[in-house]
């Protein structure tokens, strides 16, 4: 089975997080999945496979004859997809050779269109998998759990030669808790790449640091006719503090190693409102200032309105790994030389989000982050090139190949 045909077959699963972190995984629907990949590498003869009560599915590939004493590598990819646009009754459509132009997507009324995304003509003539415009495809993350699948079934029927490759997949890593709960015991790595991101070529050891803000606004209501000097409106007060925050500094304005403030949610009405955001920047520094920044309007507010009017919480998700792979690079330079192998040019960009690569970084397993071939993720747009996601088989393979080479 291609990698292709497994994505179209994992795009069907439901299995959304929810941002919640009072249990792991966030929703029993991941499982589904989970039990299905474990089924499947049973079926394979992969060894030492196990879902655990927190949803991480764990397997192994055993290392050729000769190639015990190689490291062993480990892949990564993430069962879940956004909890914020539907991953129900998804249906994949796939395009056998795309001609070039507009692609309308079902009945949805929506286009994927060259205008919204430039890099559409470089897919002429390739395999592209694509939604109905009322769902994510899913390719975030399914198109990397395809691709680990199709590494996994490759290197049980080669012969050629490969040391021990750790596979696991994780759950939540939509709401940041992908790898805390992770074994990395079980899993048995001594290094490790997340399949998360796009483009065949790209390198990713650089992430933002990243928190989420909750701030609740309580307001006071009394008939509008005798409200002089009394009532006090929530909703009023969340537009006047998002209003304090930078203007420019938002997703759609910022590009690059830039930062942002991202409101996701708000609701509200006169007596209770409440604004969700992500803060995300790449510098340590510049990411304690915003912050600040959100603390001090806070204050700002509750020193207007009275104490209360404004409750700010924060909380920390995930930091950038740069740091810590730096003190480990050859895992950078072997994906490099694997992506050469591939006839293409590595290229290392900073990710504008995260991935549980970070996470594990910091937990001592150095775990850069590799492309899909999936693109426009997060929403009805999102697609994947059937090409592109053999290309990433194929590297894997090549980093398993550079791996047998080398001695723990």
């Amino acid at each position: 089975m291609e990698a292709y045909e497994r994505l179209i077959k994992y795009a069907r699963v439901h299995s959304a997080s929810i941002d919640d972190l009072s249990n792991t995984p966030s929703t029993q629907i991941q499982f589904d999945l989970a039990h299905m990949l474990e089924k499947e590498l049973i079926e394979m003869g992969a060894k030492d496979v196990f879902v655990d009560e927190h949803c991480y599915v764990y397997a192994k590939i055993p290392a050729s004859e000769g190639c015990e004493n190689a490291p062993t590598v480990g892949f990564n990819a993430h069962l879940d997809t956004i909890p914020d646009f539907s991953g129900e009754n998804v249906r994949p459509r796939f395009i056998e050779s795309y001609v070039g132009g507009d692609i309308v997507l079902g009945d949805s009324g929506r286009i994927l269109s060259p205008t919204n995304f430039p890099h559409l003509p470089s897919l002429k003539g390739k395999g592209i998998v694509v939604t109905d415009g009322t769902t994510v495809l899913g390719a975030d993350d399914k198109a990397g759990v395809a691709e680990i699948m199709c590494l996994a079934e490759r290197l049980l029927a080669s012969s050629e030669p490969h040391g021990e490759v750790a596979i696991s997949f994780s759950p939540d890593e939509e709401i940041g808790h992908g790898a805390s709960l992770m074994d990395l015991q079980r899993f048995g790595a001594d290094f490790a790449y997340t399949l998360d991101g796009e483009n065949c070529n790209e390198i990713e050891y650089e992430c933002f640091n990243a928190a989420a803000a909750v701030v609740s606004f309580e307001g006071f209501n009394v008939h509008p006719g005798s409200a002089k000097n009394i009532m006090k409106n929530a909703s009023l007060m969340a537009m006047e503090f998002n209003s304090m925050l930078p203007s420019g500094d938002t997703p759609a304005q910022t590009e690059g190693y830039e930062g942002f403030f991202h409101l996701t949610d708000m609701t509200g009405n006169v007596e209770k409102a409440e604004l969700q955001y992500i803060i995300r920047d790449h510098s340590a520094t510049a990411f304690s200032h915003r912050k600040y920044q959100m603390e001090h309007i806070a204050a700002l507010i509750n020193e207007k309105y009275g104490d209360g009017a404004c409750t700010l919480k924060m909380r920390d998700q995930y930091r950038n790994m740069r740091e810590e792979i730096e003190k480990n690079f050859f895992v950078v330079d072997v994906l490099k030389d694997a992506i050469r192998m591939a006839g293409l040019e590595p290229k290392c960009l900073p990710i504008r989000g995260g991935t549980d690569g970070a996470a594990l970084t910091y937990r001592g397993l150095p775990c850069p982050n590799m492309g899909t071939g999936g693109h426009a993720f997060h929403g009805p747009y999102e697609h994947a090139c059937r090409e592109d996601m053999e290309t990433m088989v194929d590297i894997c393979m090549n980093v398993v190949s550079l791996c047998a080479k080398k001695s723990k």
